[in-house]
């Protein structure tokens, strides 16, 4: 942010002074002239002037002389007030080059009453214009060590015993159930008909015929597997248990018709190049099988190791973030969420009731979620400046160039309206944190969970330069 000590004036007619209070907090003080705020009565007598219908004159046209006279000053000058001082903070803002994180506390100091209200001609206005403003700034920190993390993350690599898991797991897919004179074990399939009531009325989703249930799952209820462990064909079974995503009980009824088993096919070289498409022997089908597995681990290693790398990032954060950046996190990742749900067609409610959980525990989980990001956010914005990553005019074009493809914009048309939201500085902000990120990616180390050092080309593969592509909604 680069906060001034000393106070520093702009140029005239309008004046600011800067001074720095405790915490993360900066009182602005704004001087507006006489001159320079009779241009914003003009303004405020032209939008009274929409509104105001006057015999003689069209909607808009009535001079300000003419509207002076009939309705007095007072109206203008509360409206010039109320669209003046964010245009004069806004400039304040960026003269000193602050980065406020929540919107300023601003109290008018002179109010433009004149001192001597009973004597004072009823069209007199005290200069210059004063007020004040309290800003809360984001917070610069240090997050030493950072090129020093060692960030762990689950080898691609198999094991021979889960290579001997993966091919069980592929065997399993040729079994076959057949029936079993027998109690039922965890890993058997029972075919139930099962009944769900609460206050003898049947739960939605609990109550199905004939149902194919391998135990041990723990797909219905807590318990709900153990009172299946032991059961035998044409068993019923009674029992109280709280339905996975519920809070309340509910009564089962769970009558056994069958109690399966899973028989797989004898493994062999001519089994495999009978049923296997990719390979003709038990050794070229284990091959193929570490091929493939090994592929989806790596590329699930790679959707973690941005989010893996961040929760590392932010355990250097030691301060307490400021509450108004999680709010201000929170609010839009809440907003964000419903909205998704909106979409998709789903309520809120019967979401959070489906997965067990209250508004309350959605929104503290979220709010875990916002206290990371603004950490990261702090983090980021300290790499950057501890390894000076500048972003330069010919980068910001290029971005405003990459944004226009993404939303089917020309350049000009997105720098345009950067630019006139006064959000370039904050497009500036996000850029430098992408390319820290991406130093950290380049330069951190990764292991494994054994704390084998892994490759950096492996773990990155062609990465995603695009790490946080959402400036187009900074311009909005």
């Amino acid at each position: 942010m680069g906060l001034r000590e000393v106070p520093r004036y702009t140029s005239l007619p309008v004046k600011s002074t800067l001074e720095a209070l405790e915490g993360n907090k900066v009182k602005l003080s704004i001087e507006v002239d006489e001159a320079e705020f009779d241009r914003n009565l003009d303004a405020a007598f032209r939008k009274i002037a929409q509104e105001v219908r006057l015999p003689g004159f069209r909607p808009g046209k009535a001079p300000r002389r003419v509207l002076e006279a009939r309705i007095g000053i007072d109206a203008a000058r509360g409206q010039a007030i109320q669209d003046a001082i964010p245009e004069y903070l806004s400039k304040a803002v960026r003269e000193h080059d602050l980065d406020i994180i929540a919107t300023p506390d601003v109290q008018l100091l002179n109010n433009n009453e004149p001192a001597d209200a009973e004597n004072a001609d009823p069209v007199a206005f005290v200069y210059p214009v004063l007020f004040e403003a309290t800003c809360e700034i984001r917070p610069e920190v240090s997050v030493p060590g950072y090129a020093g993390l060692r960030v762990e993350l689950t080898s691609p690599t198999m094991t021979d015993e889960e290579i001997d898991e993966a091919v069980e797991t592929e065997r399993r897919r040729f079994g076959s159930l057949v029936d079993v004179d027998r109690a039922a074990a965890t890993g058997d399939n029972v075919v139930i008909d099962l009944e769900g009531l609460r206050d003898g009325e049947p739960v939605p989703g609990l109550n199905v015929d004939e149902w194919t249930y391998e135990v041990g799952r723990g797909w219905v209820a807590p318990g709900f597997d153990g009172h299946l462990a032991g059961a035998k064909k044409g068993d019923v079974l009674k029992f109280s248990a709280v339905p996975n995503g519920t809070e309340e009980e509910a009564d089962f009824v769970v009558t056994v018709q069958r109690v399966q088993t899973l028989e797989l096919p004898e493994l062999t070289d001519e089994w495999v190049a009978e049923n296997i498409s990719e390979a003709d022997t038990i050794s070229a089908w284990r091959s193929s099988l570490v091929e493939r597995y090994t592929e989806m681990r790596v590329n699930q290693m790679r959707r973690t190791v941005v989010d893996r790398l961040t929760d590392e990032l932010a355990k250097l954060v030691e301060i307490e973030v400021p509450e108004s950046m999680v709010a201000g996190d929170l609010q839009a990742r809440v907003q964000n969420t419903i909205q998704q749900f909106q979409q998709q067609g789903i309520a809120l409610d019967q979401w959070l009731s489906a997965t067990g959980q209250d508004t309350e525990s959605f929104i503290a989980g979220m709010k875990e979620q916002s206290e990371k990001a603004v950490k990261v956010d702090l983090a980021l914005r300290a790499v950057a400046v501890a390894q000076g990553i500048e972003v330069t005019d010919a980068d910001i074009e290029a971005e405003y160039e990459a944004i226009g493809v993404r939303v089917n914009e020309k350049t000009a048309k997105v720098r345009k309206a950067y630019e006139q939201n006064d959000a370039v500085a904050d497009l500036v902000a996000q850029m430098r944190k992408s390319h820290a990120l991406e130093w950290l990616l380049h330069n951190v180390s990764f292991v494994d969970q054994n704390g084998t050092v892994l490759d950096t080309d492996t773990v990155l593969g062609e990465h995603d330069h695009d790490h946080d592509h959402d400036h187009e909604e900074d311009a909005e």
